[in-house]
């Protein structure tokens, strides 16, 4: 199995046609098309783009190893620590500093909970 079936198959799983997957990610359906028969590489940023629409794993689109389902928990990590930062970038580093202690804060107040629960 190759780049071109996987995406097919991807795109397939997952509801889209041609015409709706480049609708989606912006590019013309030729650019799907060639790419699904093989008459052209896709660029970086496509292949970033489609495993973002279609919720699947860049590696596995690219080479075919490991499994085509994205790690639903580190995708929703990697948001929300994005979301975080996008959030804390607006804050003056006073405001950083003290949202960063309100954190360790409720760290070692969970971890007091835990050891009493566990004595």
């Amino acid at each position: 199995m190759n780049i071109a079936s996987r995406l097919k198959q991807a795109r397939k799983s997952r509801g889209y046609t041609q015409d709706s997957l480049a609708n989606a990610i912006g590019v013309s359906r030729g650019v799907i098309s060639n790419i699904e028969y093989e008459k052209a590489e896709p660029q970086a940023l496509v292949i970033r783009a489609i495993c973002d629409i279609l919720r699947i794993d860049e590696h596995w689109l690219i080479s075919g190893e490991g499994k085509m389902e994205r790690n639903s928990e580190l995708e929703k990590n990697s948001r929300l620590l994005s979301d975080i930062y996008n959030s804390a970038k607006e804050l003056s580093e006073e405001e950083q500093d003290y949202i960063l202690d309100m954190i360790k804060t409720f760290q070692k107040h969970r971890e007091s909970i835990a050891d009493n629960k566990e004595s």
